[in-house]
């Protein structure tokens, strides 16, 4: 287990800078196509780091069914670790539909959801983690 616990600490480590940098590209004012494919980048690696510090999380708490980002998300909702269950199913739906964004329009609607909706819940997992691991 002892491997398990660091592979998620670390995991949350690189996901702590991922979340500076998705941070730092959402003050870009009025970004322009390029800049919001950025945020988008930086949107898609957080939760990407995100979900797989929940699974091996949970995974060093004896959740071995948590394969998946879905499987992973459920579960941490079951136990407390994430509330807003509905809204993280609909992160989960949009990042997976971030790959097939190739238009300005999309790429604007998808950026605000990540500035209004998303970063703010993956930032709450953030701070949630750091409290977990002792950090202020």
């Amino acid at each position: 287990m002892e491997n398990q616990i660091v592979r998620w600490e670390q995991r949350f480590h690189n996901f702590t800078k991922s979340m500076h940098y998705l941070e730092d590209a959402l003050q870009i004012p009025d970004p322009d196509i390029v800049q919001k494919a950025g945020i988008i980048q930086f949107f898609e690696m957080s939760f990407e780091l995100a979900w797989n510090v929940i699974k091996d999380y949970l995974e060093e708490q004896g959740f071995l069914d948590v394969k998946s980002p879905r499987e992973a998300l459920k579960k941490a909702f079951e136990i407390g670790i994430l509330e807003n269950g509905h809204d993280w199913m609909d992160l989960l739906l949009d990042r997976n539909l971030t790959a097939h964004t190739y238009d300005e329009q999309k790429a604007t609607e998808m950026e605000q959801m990540i500035q209004n909706k998303y970063f703010p819940l993956l930032k709450e997992l953030l701070i949630s983690f750091k409290h977990r691991l002792g950090e202020k």
